[in-house]
């Protein structure tokens, strides 16, 4: 069963919607005890990174994803600002990220490339894919995704990159780490693209 984090951002709906339609069983959790069973995770964000962490942090279920994820390693998909969640902080904040993966959240403003580009960025883009990912099993070259922010994951080791796109500069914007994985664009409102990322993911 794929559970999908509701920790109060994020719009869970579409992602219950969507399943459905694959005919994929998911459903929220709202609680330590909801977590129970899942054999999938996905962690959605919208929303300022620190707003989205401390909501997290005091919705009790922090220390079951800790152990849910880093010790029985149950594969887990950080969503926007969900993604942003998995470095270990971000210059938008204060509060430390969940550090799952190794990096560090920077805004697009901070880039030189970047600086005088409207933010955020907002609407279709296309993907660079690294050869052989997983999660963009059957796709075409280059498919398109919907993104809306301003700060991007710097990722740490770029062996953890599985796709980027271009804003001014490439930035990281779908990474794996095992099987920790994270997507800056949201599948949920990307169309046949988005659901065939997230079948993907259900099969890994």
């Amino acid at each position: 069963m794929i559970k999908i984090v509701d920790y109060g951002v994020g719009n869970i709906q579409a992602f219950i919607t969507m399943f459905k339609r694959l005919g994929i069983p998911a459903e929220r959790a709202r609680s330590g005890a909801e977590l129970n069973g899942a054999t999938r995770l996905i962690l959605p964000g919208v929303g300022a990174f620190d707003h989205a962490m401390h909501l997290l942090n005091q919705s009790g279920m922090r220390p079951q994803l800790d152990g849910m994820v880093l010790e029985k390693e149950v594969p887990v998909l950080g969503v926007c600002v969900g993604m942003q969640m998995l470095a270990g902080g971000s210059d938008e904040g204060g509060l430390p990220g969940l550090n799952w993966v190794p990096g560090r959240v920077k805004a697009f403003a901070s880039m030189p490339q970047a600086a005088q580009l409207p933010m955020p960025h907002m609407g279709w883009n296309d993907l660079q894919v690294r050869s052989g990912a997983k999660l963009f099993s059957g796709f075409e070259p280059q498919p398109r995704f919907y993104f809306l922010h301003s700060y991007y994951f710097a990722c740490e080791d770029k062996a953890h990159v599985v796709a980027t796109a271009s804003y001014g500069l490439d930035f990281d914007c779908v990474v794996s780490n095992g099987h920790i994985h994270g997507v800056q664009c949201h599948p949920e409102k990307s169309h046949h693209f988005g659901a065939l990322l997230l079948k993907n993911f259900a099969e890994l």
